[in-house]
């Protein structure tokens, strides 16, 4: 076993544990897969990151992530937390933005103040859900009547969302889900908050696997926030609550610049040291 230095930060809210928590191993290139899987299990964190050198050109760092259930390609808290911690330990980015690079490519991440975004990557799924069966599992697992599923689509980057939209922010913040019914979907819910308050609107995600509910997600308001702006239901600019239903307060700033998305938010570091792994 080796000692590596390791930083836990809080990611999408502007007040100290009120977001969304992540774990990111520095100097991980000696570690194995399995190694990585057993300690992101062992965390039980949402996401848990590994901080490697670069292996292409343009790239700053190279990120791996993992959940307890396994690898994910793509994920959004992970991206900007991990980007956090690099800055914090001294990364310079070759130009203008960070550079991360990870399973769907390159993602540039840019600082603005004391904030930090991603540009979304592309969907790799982006098309309403139309199969009967799963229309009607995604209303049992949500306990909703069907009519109440405005739009439903897929909102694939990389997790495998599905986005459903529901009337208004209270009903999202009503759901009590049916976890045995949601098993192997992600779904994530979201509904508009009335006009002039804080945030445009509230999202939940939900994980029928490993995570149950997300407090706060950058790869699923990625995909919201090109399918809200897509069909007008959102403007180019707007905020996001996420995490309010378990008491968080989750913020995701979302800046659509022609047809890039930028989505953004807070990172707090909270805790280095080190593990042994």
């Amino acid at each position: 076993m080796t000692s590596h230095a390791i930083s836990w930060v809080d990611v999408f809210s502007p007040t100290p544990l009120g977001g969304n928590p992540l774990a990111v191993v520095h100097g991980a290139d000696a570690l194995d897969e399995d190694t990585m899987a057993r300690f992101a299990r062992w965390t039980n964190l949402s996401e848990t990151t590994y901080l490697l050198e670069p292996t292409v050109p343009g790239a700053d760092y190279r990120v791996r992530i993992f959940t307890p259930g396994g690898e994910l390609p793509f994920a959004g808290h992970p991206t900007l937390g991990t980007a956090a911690v690099w800055l914090a330990l001294g990364g310079r980015p070759a130009g203008e933005d960070v550079v991360q690079e990870c399973a769907v490519g390159l993602v540039p991440v840019r600082r603005r103040g004391d904030r930090l975004s991603f540009a979304a990557p592309p969907l790799l799924r982006y098309e309403p859900v139309a199969e009967p069966g799963l229309l009607d599992r995604v209303a049992r697992s949500l306990r909703l009547d069907p009519s109440a599923l405005l739009d439903v689509s897929w909102l694939d980057n990389g997790p495998g969302w599905i986005g459903v939209r529901v009337p208004d922010a209270a009903t999202v913040l009503e759901l009590r889900p049916d976890w045995s019914a949601m098993a192997g979907l992600k779904l994530g819910v979201v509904g508009a908050h009335p006009a002039g308050a804080e945030c445009a609107v509230e999202v939940r995600a939900f994980v029928g696997d490993w995570v149950v509910e997300d407090p706060v997600t950058g790869s699923l308001n990625a995909g919201l926030a090109r399918w809200l702006t897509d069909n007008g239901w959102a403007p180019d600019g707007y905020v996001a609550a996420q995490g309010t239903a378990l008491g968080r307060t989750g913020r995701v700033v979302v800046e659509r610049e022609s047809d890039v998305i930028w989505v953004g938010g807070h990172v707090s570091p909270l805790v280095r040291g080190t593990v042994e792994l």
